[in-house]
């Protein structure tokens, strides 16, 4: 990391193949990459500063390994994180179970961290609604019993994406402006901070 401050931690959590990756390359670098996208081995960090409410905020992203082989080295990944962004893919019913999986995990390990769901490959359904696996309002409703955000979005298009992070930045610059000035800011990996959950959309 280059001794680069990071303010907020966030950690992108699903199963493999739901476009994690995708969803980091769409927001950080603005791109979509085209074709099959090799699996992350791990994980991958990238930092991006941004401005919130006239405040310079960087998070720091980490990009985890959806192979349930490499389940154990992501909790390394997720210890201290502010928020996760725990993602399914809305053709695939079998990753929305592993959203649960995860939620469980974050729940039970750092419990302290603001979870993020979303949906991702909202552009496959353009053209055919068919392809829909996961029922929003069954996502809502998970949602409301933890205290989640929800979105649906699409690297490829774009959409939602830069609101899904804007929103993490914000929940995270408005719950700390409730907390002692004293209190140290940026990230301490050694430690958890306290959290309240986030609203709807």
């Amino acid at each position: 990391m280059s001794g680069q401050r990071v303010d907020v931690k966030v950690v992108m959590l699903g199963k493999e193949s739901v476009g994690k990756t995708s969803l980091v390359e769409r927001y950080v670098h603005h791109r979509f990459l085209h074709g099959p996208c090799q699996n992350t081995i791990g994980a991958a960090f990238v930092a991006k500063t941004m401005y919130v409410e006239g405040r310079s905020l960087t998070l720091g992203i980490w990009d985890t390994a959806g192979s349930e082989r490499y389940e154990a080295m992501s909790r390394i990944y997720y210890r201290g994180a502010k928020a996760a962004i725990v993602c399914y893919d809305l053709t695939d019913a079998s990753s929305f179970e592993r959203v649960k999986f995860w939620v469980n995990e974050l729940q039970n390990l750092e419990e302290h961290c603001r979870i993020y769901i979303c949906g991702t490959k909202s552009d496959l359904l353009e053209n055919d609604k068919s392809l829909r696996q996961v029922d929003f309002h069954d996502v809502q409703d998970f949602a409301e019993e933890i205290k989640a955000h929800v979105c649906e979005t699409s690297s490829k298009t774009g959409q939602s994406v830069d609101e899904l992070f804007q929103k993490v930045a914000e929940d995270y610059v408005n719950f700390n402006c409730t907390q002692s000035p004293t209190e140290e800011k940026g990230v301490d990996l050694n430690q958890n901070s306290a959290m309240y959950s986030c609203c709807h959309h």
